[in-house]
């Protein structure tokens, strides 16, 4: 629930493309909550923020943008949120707090693009949604991108006409979980969507005028539906043409109930390896449509795996050959770097100072007894 000493609430979660944006919460964690991947709401209920809660965020958001303004005004900013006035709102011996920080990173930054929470706002009435578009697009008129989540379960069935109507109330995207389009792998992590529910809610979200972003897990079919997973994942996405297909390799968590399969057998995850020739899998199967392909997580092994479909497919398959035709302990060393935020791209292994620094601790890692060699996308704090 909301703290009282609070200006307005916040959700825990955002996706990285939304690290510039403001937080606006329009419901309290996710109303399925039963992935079995995911830890973001597990033990934590569901429930609809009221409308008159969200209006009263919003106004409380704008004026701690107004108090910023009234600052910048008075050391003679002309009411601009500069960089000196950034750094003395963000300075140690201050008196503000984080959500002045915020603000100011957010004003700074243009003011222009917020991103609504938590797992699924459109279960939300439209009118209510409507309402809270409108009423915010009044608090800050430089908005340009207001951004969501959804389910696929909920834009399955919400009208276009209900969709069109956020979409011109100022909702410009909505980012959904795909994570798989095999019906298989769907009903093993208890996805509550199917590869036919997902098609639908995305054609929805497109014929809206909506900008659409889906969500990839390489890895999530395990060893044994690797492939299947890898292949059906590109037949929903050839029928949907997203604007946007983010990789999110698998990162099994302890606590959910894909660590527990893990545990007693039902699902081993694929090693490193194993998952980039998935994704080659994958991205080969890939026809006719006009997505940008992102990978923007550090569990991504492969960075460079990234452009516009389909101009730079050749492109990115070839970053895929060119690890796959490495020796096996470049593969260990890059894996090794990339894990610890050294490596970004192949390119970067021609850096021998580097390499025989990386090599060094593998070798050391090898040889003590407690140490395992992550080779596949197992379980992690």
């Amino acid at each position: 629930m909301e703290n009282a000493t609070e200006p307005y609430e916040q959700g825990p979660i955002r996706p990285p493309s939304e690290a510039d944006s403001l937080l606006l919460r329009l419901t309290r964690n996710c109303p399925w909550n039963r992935c079995a991947f995911c830890s973001s709401y597990k033990n934590a209920r569901f429930s609809l923020r009221s409308l008159p809660e969200i209006i009263g965020d919003i106004d409380a958001m704008r004026r701690i943008a107004d108090k910023l303004v009234a600052l910048s005004l008075r050391e003679g900013q002309q009411g601009v949120i500069s960089e000196g006035l950034l750094r003395l709102v963000w300075s140690q011996d201050s008196h503000f707090d984080a959500y002045d920080r915020s603000m100011a990173l957010w004003l700074f930054r243009g003011g222009k693009s917020v991103f609504l929470q938590d797992a699924d706002s459109l279960v939300m009435k439209t009118d209510a949604v409507v309402a809270v578009l409108r009423h915010l697009a009044r608090a800050f008129p430089s908005i340009t991108r207001i951004t969501t989540y959804c389910r696929s379960h909920t834009a399955a069935r919400k009208p276009v006409a209900a969709l069109q109507a956020m979409r011109e109330a100022g909702l410009t995207r909505i980012h959904i979980g795909l994570e798989s389009g095999s019906d298989q792998v769907l009903a093993m992590i208890d996805k509550g969507a199917t590869a036919e529910m997902h098609v639908e809610a995305g054609l929805r979200v497109k014929q809206a005028g909506m900008e659409l972003s889906e969500y990839v897990i390489p890895g999530l079919g395990g060893e044994d539906y690797s492939t299947e997973h890898a292949r059906k994942t590109a037949q929903v996405l050839n029928a949907i043409d997203p604007d946007f297909i983010r990789l999110r390799t698998l990162h099994v968590v302890r606590g959910t109930p894909l660590a527990e399969m893990m545990r007693s057998g039902e699902f081993t995850p694929p090693g490193d390896d194993r998952i980039v020739c998935e994704i080659r899998e994958w991205m080969d199967a890939l026809s006719d449509i006009h997505s940008s392909v992102v990978s923007d997580h550090i569990l991504n092994l492969l960075e460079e795996v990234q452009g516009r479909l389909p101009l730079d497919k050749p492109r990115m398959l070839s970053v895929i050959d060119r690890y796959l035709a490495l020796s096996p302990e470049e593969r260990l060393v890059f894996r090794l770097g990339r894990r610890q935020g050294i490596y970004r791209r192949l390119d970067e292994l021609s850096d021998t100072g580097r390499y025989q620094e990386l090599k060094a601790k593998l070798d050391e890692l090898v040889k003590s007894p407690k140490t395992v060699i992550p080779a596949k996308a197992g379980i992690h704090k």
